[in-house]
């Protein structure tokens, strides 16, 4: 199964290369497709957006990968993510409560002093709290929104906030004494997530709000918040009895280790690559950019004379320094060496995460069996708008429209090839580098041609205009307002009509040793009238926004690519949802409660701005003279 997987990718992955000279479009699809397969594979991330009783049935049931937009599944907080703290030693004195960050009671987390020595003191007196909150709640249960929705939120929003901002920081910070201290206090979390799903007080309490005189007379969304919360309770388990509780339990929390494991192997195993060059012919026919980048990435480790002329050159598997390579270096022996070591990354030794794929595919196909499915995918379908046999005809229908296209592409690459001179079979290394040569020889234009029209400032100038055009909001710098975990990052307010509306954090650059791969977007808290701070009439959503592109060298500013343009206008989408809800129940505001296959619309909507010639005007301009984008581009 994991090679199937994995076999599938490397398709996709292909098509979309190979499409995207005469399909642009299919391309796109293809690759978010690819990137979607992937993230269902590698990933760990938490689900923690659909409900409290989708605690156990979410509780790390995915594995994703590192290399795709994260951002928005409806999902639980409570399960176990791949995120990071602020360094700490492992024989640091335990924080008390009293003056630990993490317990701090903020919208916005204190991400610079949070550290991993927080973790555990911090998690186990929350969860205390919450158990003993629970336990009051069963004991007075009232079929009714404030005696039973309305404490569960706040509930929930607790232990979401303070799990999230661990997890988070794992994810952008990663260290050996964070992932220490989370894997001692994850099945204690994971523990609570079960009694929630599981707990039949609240299950019941549910059912009599859903048939009883008040359904009648609840909102639209409130009753949504109902029909998720009893789908999600059966979906977690809320009617097992004995032992088949007992092993769907062990079954989450061995779901949740292993997915833990194979983020943290995942990581590693990217790290754990370097490629030192000290021969400029090693190097002939990567970009300036890349060169540069690669310089720098030598000095960072010690080469302290490295130039991007001269070298030495460090290249590692992070997608900027990784892609230069694989697109555009003469050298194909490193073309080889390099694709190879991305593709078969954690896949051997220590960090072999094969064994890891085998064992959750089997323990989510038990677990499915226990909740009375014939497998996983109708599990995962059961709180999707489609089908099971309608996604399937859906990847048909995208397979069957992209073959004979995809397959003239590759043909054409390999006869381009051929009149170049090239007289080997083509492989996998060799499918991008050919292709990329055959659309500069057919447009006269090249991704490195492009990066000064594209960078960072401007981009983000423009996609905050097209905002407010659209939404008729400012988008206005708050830096230094709220706690960041890095230098890099930015912190954004958005108002509407001159008040606040939302705020969110954007970290955009790669920074390989600490932070995973990929592009994401998450919620730090979402929309709630409830939780609305005193004196307010709704608590302001505050989102997270993650890139990993190519940082700024030297003096420069960071030039991008197009496709980390597309990413940035992507998450940001993501975001917007979030942040430009008018929802005010808190269950169901923003990307909570979305559905899987449905949830990329906003996200598709604000990318597809990046084609649009009026919007590129407003930013597509030469970072040292300004001047346009040229027309016939």
């Amino acid at each position: 199964m994991s090679y199937l997987s994995s076999s599938s990718i490397s398709v996709c992955t292909r098509l979309s290369s190979i499409c995207s000279r005469r399909h642009p479009a299919l391309a796109r699809s293809l690759s978010r497709f690819t990137s979607s397969r992937q993230y269902l594979l590698s990933r760990n991330r938490s689900q923690s957006r659909h409900s409290p009783a989708c605690a156990a049935y979410t509780a790390a049931q995915s594995i994703r990968c590192s290399t795709t937009q994260s951002r928005c599944s409806p999902a639980l907080r409570f399960s176990a993510r791949n995120n990071m703290s602020t360094q700490a030693t492992a024989t640091a004195e335990p924080a008390t409560t009293t003056d630990n960050p993490l317990l701090k009671d903020s919208v916005t987390p204190a991400f610079d002093k949070i550290q991993a020595e927080h973790v555990v003191p911090g998690i186990r007196a929350l969860l205390a709290e919450l158990n003993e909150n629970l336990d009051n709640l069963e004991k007075s249960l009232q079929p009714t929104w404030e005696g039973l929705v309305e404490p569960l939120e706040r509930l929930s929003d607790k232990i979401e906030r303070t799990w999230g901002a661990v997890s988070h920081l794992k994810a952008v910070k990663d260290s050996e004494p964070l992932r220490t201290a989370v894997d001692e206090v994850q099945p204690e979390r994971v523990k609570l997530s079960l009694r929630l799903s599981q707990s039949k007080p609240l299950y019941e309490a549910f059912k009599g709000i859903k048939e009883g005189d008040l359904w009648g007379q609840l909102s639209e969304a409130q009753q949504r918040i109902v029909d998720g919360e009893l789908r999600d309770f059966v979906l977690g388990g809320v009617a097992l009895e004995g032992s088949s509780k007992d092993r769907f339990n062990e079954i989450q929390q061995e779901l949740s280790q292993l997915s833990t494991k194979f983020s943290n192997n995942l990581l590693d195993a990217t790290k754990a690559f370097k490629k030192l060059l000290k021969e400029p012919s090693e190097v002939e026919g990567l970009p300036q950019s890349a060169l540069e980048l690669a310089a720098q990435q030598a000095k960072d480790e010690g080469e302290a004379e490295a130039t991007a002329q001269k070298g030495p050159w460090l290249f590692t598997l992070d997608f900027p320094s990784f892609f230069p390579v694989i697109t555009h270096s003469n050298n194909r022996a490193l073309r080889e060496e390099m694709y190879r070591a991305n593709i078969t990354r954690a896949s051997s030794g220590e960090k072999d995460n094969s064994p890891i794929i085998e064992k959750v595919l089997s323990l989510k196909q038990e677990k499915a069996h226990l909740l009375g499915y014939d497998n996983f995918a109708e599990v995962s379908m059961a709180s999707k708008m489609a089908t099971l046999d309608k996604a399937e005809a859906l990847l048909e229908d995208l397979r069957s429209a992209s073959w004979d296209a995809a397959v003239k592409d590759l043909d054409d690459a390999k006869a381009f090839a051929a009149k170049q001179g090239f007289k080997e079979e083509l492989k996998q290394w060799d499918v991008s580098f050919w292709a990329e040569r055959l659309r500069e020889a057919k447009f006269n234009i090249t991704d490195e041609e492009l990066r000064p029209y594209f960078a960072l400032p401007n981009v983000l100038k423009g996609l905050f205009q097209v905002a407010g055009q659209l939404f008729g909001v400012t988008v206005e710098a708050a830096d230094g307002k709220a706690p960041v975990w890095n230098s890099d990052v930015r912190f954004f307010c958005i108002k509407q009509d001159g008040k606040p509306r939302a705020y969110f954090f954007f970290d955009p650059y790669s920074r390989p040793s600490e932070k995973r791969g990929g592009a994401w977007m998450d919620e730090v808290v979402g929309r709630s009238r409830l939780l609305a701070p005193a004196g307010e009439s709704v608590r302001l959503p505050v989102a997270h926004m993650v890139c990993n592109q190519t940082p700024p060298v030297g003096t420069k500013p960071s030039l991008m690519t197009f496709r980390e343009v597309e990413t940035v206008f992507h998450e940001f989408g993501h975001a917007l949802q979030h942040m430009m809800t008018k929802q005010a129940e808190g269950l169901v505001a923003g990307i909570r409660g979305v559905e899987w296959d449905a949830v990329e619309l906003p996200s598709q909507f604000m990318e597809n701005w990046c084609y649009n010639r009026a919007t590129l005007n407003t930013f597509a301009r030469h970072y040292e003279t300004n001047d346009p984008l040229p027309e016939a581009v």
